[in-house]
């Protein structure tokens, strides 16, 4: 975590210590709801828009490639609220300026309260080699979990309730830039938050959701990494009740040993973060941050599950009383 540009990130703690700690549900509470939903979920459009995000040489935050991409993501993420007849109802998406030159992302779903509920993947790739100069497709880390939750939203979007701004809680769907130079573009964000008394009750990082072979290849289940260290364990304890109600496979707790992604940003502001993962984390990913994370070793069946458990959170805790 680089705090070069955000110093300030977690002092205000006398906010954070007088505010009332989160209850999250002891169980999931809208399974009709949701279970309505989980079939539109597919894993064509994340093909299709894993391929264009893999187009860019790279998504390095200062390059011009990470602009462009930048750029093309908003297109397919303003295409999506706009198809779904979201701008009708007062849901966007806007840009947070870096100057770097690549923003983060963010889509705002109103509902009843400006308690927010916040799901997050990082935009950005690096090929640690010669980041300006080598190709980083970022198949896995994190256009895997970008696309995730960018169908998870698609979909969310087609709830009535939704879009007419009926849940309890205000919903966003966030994508970080320069997550790679070091959580840049989430303490950006969390930092503003933190400052404007933003009152995040939750945030889920979906990093890295679909790389399956070295589960397989142990002898080991298919199954969904929920990280237990750096985490909100409230949060934590419901995302495994999740995952239970709406996913087909199970969940396999395991850490990551550090601050490893941008839920670490929003948990520094002092707000409930959590994070999964595509496997237990000795087996995950071994090719990022290089030339060789490309689409071919990916399971979209393995991210379809992932988009599953992102829906359920999503609407459940939507319309959770937090």
């Amino acid at each position: 975590m680089d705090i070069t540009d955000t110093p300030d990130l977690g002092k205000q703690s006398t906010v954070h210590t007088a505010r009332e700690p989160v209850l999250f549900p002891n169980q999931t509470a809208f399974r009709d709801n949701v279970a309505d939903r989980l079939n539109d979920l597919s894993t064509s459009g994340m093909k299709e828009n894993l391929h264009g995000l893999t187009s860019f040489h790279t998504r390095y935050y200062k390059s011009q490639w990470g602009r462009e991409s930048a750029k093309w993501l908003l297109g397919k993420i303003n295409d999506t609220i706009v198809d779904a007849g979201a701008d009708q109802h007062g849901i966007n998406v806007r840009t947070f300026e870096h100057p770097w030159g690549q923003p983060s992302l963010i889509v705002t779903i109103p509902g009843q309260s400006n308690k927010t509920v916040v799901i997050g993947a990082h935009q950005d790739s690096i090929n640690l080699y010669f980041p300006s100069i080598f190709a980083a497709p970022g198949a896995d880390d994190d256009g895997s979990g970008t696309v995730t939750i960018l169908e998870a939203l698609r979909v969310l979007l087609q709830a009535q309730e939704v879009l007419a701004g009926d849940a309890e809680n205000t919903v966003e769907f966030h994508w970080y830039s320069a997550e790679e130079g070091g959580l840049l573009g989430s303490q950006a964000v969390f930092s503003k938050y933190e400052e404007q008394g933003r009152d995040v009750r939750a945030m889920l990082q979906q990093d890295m959701t679909g790389y399956v072979q070295k589960t397989l290849e142990a002898g080991e289940p298919e199954s969904v990494g929920v990280i237990t260290d750096f985490v909100d364990q409230g949060l934590t304890e419901f995302i495994k009740r999740v995952i239970e109600t709406y996913c087909d496979i199970p969940y396999v707790l395991t850490k990551c040993g550090y601050a490893c992604s941008d839920h670490a940003s929003a948990s520094k502001a002092g707000y409930p973060s959590a994070f999964v993962i595509e496997s237990d984390f000795k087996y995950s990913d071994t090719h990022i941050h290089s030339a060789a994370d490309t689409v071919d070793r990916l399971s979209f069946d393995h991210m379809l599950q992932h988009a599953k458990l992102t829906l359920g959170l999503a609407y459940e805790l939507a319309f959770a009383k937090l």
